[in-house]
């Protein structure tokens, strides 16, 4: 098949976990199909010659990204209007042209639109089959029910209520969408009773990618690696440094934090012995080189890919249970989980003081990921979605 793929991030090099999954799906198409790229350029200088990109797609092409700036005017406008506010201040006609151009230039068997970036410009795929890959309600959803004031339930439920009702606007331009994981199926059934045709593809990783990085673990070294642009990962990191950090600095005065990713030139609390790094290259060996990789998430949806990367890459883990939802993990055996600050902690400098647990850890984590989550099992059964969806 001749296939277009919509993706909202630029998916090389693969620095994170939305970047992983498309680059991995891009990877599984590709012996298969015939495949042209049209991406968001979300990062400085991207580079369309990417050799890893190019074995895999026929063509690639790449459109301005523009933040979601949220005191712009666009973005005021969007309180009186029950499309996201995001949506609004976001949309790219220079993208909605080059989609509309790319399918009067040649004809396309299937439309994979990746998230809700992408799916918004449905309108524009001119009734050709379409997947809407990954749609996701947890972050949404979670930050309303949450929400411990009447003015946040108040503001909290709206914006639920715009994601639902712009979901539901979408999805009619889509024969089927996939999800992460049986809980975000089970929000979508719920929210829009009325679509039927949602496949669960779960976040994989190919682990063969991560067999050849060598690193030598850092005494006392912790990484978090996520964009700010996802609001669950700045809520962790400040979640983590107001409430976690201080006792265990207080108990483990040479610990070190590395933070990766775009921080959107978010505040974060002040805490010593953190280093942002922004956008690195080769994500990989950094967290090859920490103690333990830190997952303190309390909203969102879908399998943390960040979990599953440290996992290949025999880091041990500290998630939440949030951070870990999704995941046929268990605390103890393959990772371990802490909600409370004070359990978070704990957990940390047990694992720092344990070299015996880290070690047992790392080796169940490892089998976890080769048996359950590797994409060598998973992308025949994406193969036979998208086969379907094209063949309705």
């Amino acid at each position: 098949m001749r296939i277009l793929f919509l993706s909202p991030w630029y998916p090389y090099p693969t620095n994170n976990g939305s970047k992983l999954r498309i680059y991995n799906l891009l990877r599984g198409l590709a012996p298969h199909h015939q495949v042209t790229l049209l991406s968001f350029a979300d990062q400085p200088q991207v580079d369309q010659t990417y050799p890893e990109l190019r074995a895999l797609c026929s063509e690639v092409q790449v459109a301005p990204w523009k933040p979601f700036q949220p005191h712009s005017w666009r973005a005021r406008l969007g309180f009186f209007s029950l499309t996201p506010r995001s949506v609004i201040d976001t949309f790219s006609p220079e993208m909605a042209q080059r989609i509309k151009q790319a399918l009067t230039e040649r004809s396309y068997d299937l439309i994979i639109a990746s998230q809700a970036g992408m799916a918004g410009y449905g309108s524009y795929l001119g009734g050709v089959a379409a997947l809407f890959e990954e749609v996701e309600l947890g972050v949404p959803y979670e930050s309303f029910i949450r929400s411990n004031s009447p003015g946040a339930k108040l503001r909290r439920g709206l914006t639920w209520f715009k994601h639902r009702r712009y979901l539901d606007s979408l999805l009619r331009y889509f024969r089927a969408c996939t999800v992460v994981s049986d809980r975000e199926k089970q929000l979508l059934t719920q929210a829009i009773p009325s679509y039927k045709t949602v496949e669960v593809i779960p976040n994989c990783i190919n682990l063969a990618d991560y067999r050849e990085v060598k690193a030598v673990p850092q005494a006392n070294h912790l990484i978090f690696t996520g964009s700010f642009r996802y609001s669950a990962n700045y809520d962790a990191m400040t979640w983590f440094l107001q409430e976690v950090y201080p006792s265990l600095l207080s108990q483990v005065p040479e610990v070190r934090l590395t933070i990766t990713g775009d921080h959107a030139n978010l505040p974060l609390p002040p805490a010593p012995h953190v280093t942002l790094t922004g956008f690195v290259e080769d994500v990989q060996s950094l967290v090859a080189s920490a103690w333990i990789s830190l997952a303190p998430l309390r909203v969102g949806g879908g399998t943390r890919l960040k979990i599953l990367e440290a996992m290949a890459l025999r880091t041990p883990v500290v998630a939440t249970s949030k951070g870990a939802e999704g995941l046929e993990a268990k605390s103890g055996q393959h990772l371990l989980i802490a909600d409370t600050p004070q359990e978070y902690a704990e957990a940390i400098i047990c694992l720092l003081k344990d070299s015996h647990l880290r070690q047992e850890l790392v080796n169940n984590a490892y089998q976890l990921v080769s048996e359950k989550y590797d994409w060598a099992a998973m992308t025949p059964r994406f193969l036979n979605v998208i086969e379907r969806v094209a063949c309705t």
